[in-house]
């Protein structure tokens, strides 16, 4: 065995024990500290695997990433991709979408699902940016989560990517490696939030979203993660949840990983992948 897969054994023992509690040698819980060296770890990891990390929805201004954003719930980003150039082309700003027949964006929106609800938000949210923000998106977290449909995944969403300002979003990927990983033992969306924000700089916390959410959608899947081919298995505390044969795990890949499309019809320059069919 190389000295880098010994110090990759023992690192993955380590975290081992800590999800564990302790060994039969009596080694001691995880302290903070390594915690948190163990986490930064990670990240700069995935950094490297995931470059080319981003928001996955296709936007062209903090509107339509708003809409998209709301759009996104219960569905995947793809769905949404597909729905929304026909929606900005019939509603391209908040004023022409305050003033849309309901019926009309309903269907247009079916597609997402949850479309009566969905259709009943953008309405109220496009309504209140033309009554209240003078028809711009706000850049502001305590603005943006008044609107219909907005809570602070959404907001986060849309600050860090439409207005260049950090955030966490914390959906159900978010939320399950964190996890996994010991960053938090909470369920709570804004405790998570918060115990996350206490590991890494606040001047990372946008990409670390992108990455982490990338690393659940194509690696770290919910009921059958591909240990086996894992960049991080090594610092994974819940290693061997998944399938860790190398070969077997690497069929789980997927998206780009798979050399299959990704969920954007329109993917920024580096996204290695291949775009999203339009339908």
């Amino acid at each position: 065995m190389s000295a880098s897969q010994d110090s990759a054994e023992s690192e993955r023992a380590s975290a081992g024990r800590a999800r564990q509690g302790g060994s039969p040698a009596g080694a001691r819980q995880e302290s903070r500290l390594a915690m948190v060296r163990r986490a930064r770890k990670i990240d700069r990891v995935l950094a490297d695997v995931f470059s080319y990390a981003h928001p996955e929805l296709d936007f062209e201004n903090p509107f339509q990433l708003l809409v998209a954003t709301v759009l996104s719930a219960q569905t995947t980003d793809l769905r949404v991709n597909q729905t929304t150039p026909r929606l900005f082309a019939a509603y391209p700003t908040p004023e022409e979408m305050a003033a849309a027949d309901p019926a009309t964006l309903e269907e247009i929106v079916r597609p997402t699902g949850f479309f009566r609800s969905k259709a009943k938000a953008l309405l109220g949210l496009s309504a209140a940016l033309r009554d209240r923000f003078g028809g711009e998106v706000p850049g502001r977290l305590e603005d943006l989560v008044t609107l219909p449909g907005v809570g602070r995944k959404t907001a986060h969403v849309v600050l860090g990517n439409a207005f260049g300002k950090p955030g966490i979003t914390v959906d159900t990927h978010f939320q399950r490696l964190a996890r996994r990983w010991g960053w938090t033992e909470s369920k709570d969306p804004e405790k998570i939030e918060a115990e996350v924000a206490e590991i890494f700089p606040k001047k990372d916390w946008t990409l670390l979203s992108h990455r982490v959410i990338f690393h659940g959608r194509r690696i770290c899947h919910s009921r059958k993660p591909a240990c086996g081919a894992c960049p991080v298995a090594h610092l994974c505390p819940s290693f061997g949840e998944g399938e860790t044969d190398p070969e077997k795990a690497k069929k789980l890949l997927k998206y780009e990983l798979a050399g299959q499309p990704g969920q954007r019809l329109n993917p920024p320059a580096d996204y290695p992948g291949k775009p999203a069919p339009a339908a």
